[in-house]
């Protein structure tokens, strides 16, 4: 059985999966906002792992929170070699790396004048 889609924004999306991120010891998490500058997606989720095996296990755990909230992934990328993971979910695309192939990319500086969401402090307000 399907889940049926919830109605729940981009950024609710992005904090969900971000929480899981910061469960599963990820690092360096970053939210940009590149929806003023993206006619594509609205968000990006950043993150840095510790291993590949790391990263294969939370896309798989990201793919089963989307499925959960009624959020289905519509393409992943790089889960084969684990270093760098692309989930795309449309409004959100989640973006997680190891610590070499992040720096080279560097998409905090590609995407540099988009926003950061401070995501800590929104979920914080969510606990209240």
């Amino acid at each position: 059985m399907t889940e049926k889609k919830k109605d729940i924004t981009p950024l609710e999306l992005g904090l969900e999966i971000t929480k899981l991120i910061r469960d599963r010891n990820c690092e360096n998490i970053r939210v940009m906002d590149i929806s003023d500058v993206s006619p594509i997606t609205d968000y990006f989720i950043i993150a840095t792992g510790t291993s590949d095996r790391q990263l294969r296990s939370l896309s798989d755990e990201i793919e089963r929170l989307g499925k959960k909230i009624g959020q289905k992934v519509y393409k992943v990328a790089g889960r084969e070699s684990g270093d760098w993971i692309v989930m795309d979910f449309v409004d959100v695309v989640v973006h997680l790396f190891n610590e070499k192939l992040r720096a080279y990319y560097d998409l905090e500086l590609i995407w540099g004048e988009s926003p950061y969401v401070q995501w800590e402090k929104l979920i914080e307000a969510e606990k209240k």
